[in-house]
Formats: structure tokens, C-alpha cells, sequence
């Protein structure tokens, strides 16, 4: 079976802690854990959350600040005893989405992103290749690999156009990286639930009914 385990939920649902708790007990006794944070630090907000998680996770874990090429820090690691949390795979897509848009320079010289259908069906296309392709990677290598991801898709409809793209590619990239996935817990309360050994049985007994 793969190594590599997906966990997701909603905002403040208990994902990160039970990946913590996760990556600790896999790594017992001896091996050590390698932490990817992915999250790139714009506001005083943004600093006060990732102050948090810092302040939560043991001191001893190796720490990688990578906001972008998950891929390429996948393979530098892929022969390393131990354990690989990433947390998280919807600020890495984040990062990925807005690094690939124009950018529009207003006169208060403040700057949005511009968003073209056109243009971002090409980007979605290049993304999801990424996210396939660390999937790939996170199945195959030799250290236990634990993702963090976010369901996004499950609030009201965004009012934006860029926003609904964003949340469109959350929800394709998460299915990329759950079907590679050993296993795949939801979090919802605190509470993690196995959800990919049921589904794909229940997937099994229908396809045979057709």
C-alpha cells in the first residue's frame, strides 16, 4: 500500500492537528519528520497563524519553506528515512494560480489579478499536471508523506471569477491527489473519519451492478 496519506476537511476542522498527531506516531520512535509549509507570509494575520502552527508542532521537526516547487523538494527527499508533512496543498495551489496571473496596476498603485477564461483553462490544465505528477511523486518515494488539504468548495458560491476558478481547481486537484492516496481521512469537529477504503468499495459494488 502507498505511503501517502491525504487529509482534508473544512476551515478550523482539525486537519492540521490530527496531521501532527499523525506524522508524530508514524515517525515514533526514531525517524525524524520533515514539515513543508506552504504558506507565504503577506499580512500581520497571515504571521499570527503561522506563529500558531509553529508554536504547536514539535521543535525537533525539520522545517522547508516552500511555497511553490512541492514537486522538485518532493524528489530532494525521496531516499530520507522518516516522515513528510506538507500542510497545505490549497496555499500551494494559491501560490501556483496567482504566480501564473497577470497582474493589473491600478492609480492608488495597489495591484489584483487580471482573470481571462482563456488564459486560466490553461493554467488549470498546467496546475492539475503539477499536482498529478507530486501525487505520483508522494506515492512512490521511500519517506511516509502526509498532505494537508482544505474543502473549499463547500461555502457559498464566490462572487468572483478568479475565486470560483480557484475553487473549481481545489476540488479537481484534490481528486488527483486522493486517487493516488493510500489513504484519505475527512476531519469535520475535531473528528477524523477513514473515507477512502469504504468509497471504494461502495465505487466497486456499483460499477459491478452496471
Amino acid at each position: 500500500m502507498s505511503q501517502f496519506t491525504l487529509i482534508t476537511g473544512g476551515s478550523r476542522s482539525g486537519k492540521s492537528s490530527f496531521a501532527e498527531l499523525l506524522a508524530a506516531h508514524s515517525a515514533s520512535p526514531n525517524l525524524p519528520v520533515t514539515y513543508i509549509a506552504t504558506a507565504q507570509i503577506w499580512d500581520e494575520e497571515m504571521a499570527s497563524r503561522v506563529k500558531k502552527h509553529q508554536l504547536q508542532r514539535p521543535a525537533a521537526w525539520q522545517l522547508i519553506e516552500e511555497p511553490l516547487n512541492i514537486r522538485e523538494t518532493l524528489l530532494k527527499l525521496k531516499n530520507d528515512e522518516g516522515v513528510i508533512l506538507l500542510d497545505c496543498v490549497t496555499l500551494w495551489l494559491t501560490n501556483l494560480l496567482l504566480a501564473e496571473q497577470p497582474e493589473q496596476t491600478h492609480q492608488a498603485g495597489q495591484t489584483t489579478p487580471q482573470f481571462d477564461q482563456s488564459i486560466y483553462e490553461q493554467i488549470e490544465v498546467k496546475i492539475l499536471t503539477i499536482v498529478q505528477e507530486a501525487a505520483i511523486i508522494a506515492q512512490e518515494i521511500k519517506p511516509i508523506v502526509i498532505f494537508v488539504t482544505n474543502e473549499v468548495g463547500q461555502g457559498i458560491v464566490p462572487e468572483n471569477p478568479l475565486s470560483r476558478a480557484y475553487r473549481d481547481l481545489a476540488g479537481r486537484c484534490n481528486q488527483a491527489l486522493a486517487k493516488k492516496a493510500g489513504r484519505v481521512y475527512w476531519v469535520i469537529a475535531g473528528l477524523p473519519m477513514e473515507i477512502k477504503k469504504p468509497a471504494e468499495t461502495l465505487l466497486s459494488s456499483l460499477h459491478k451492478e452496471r
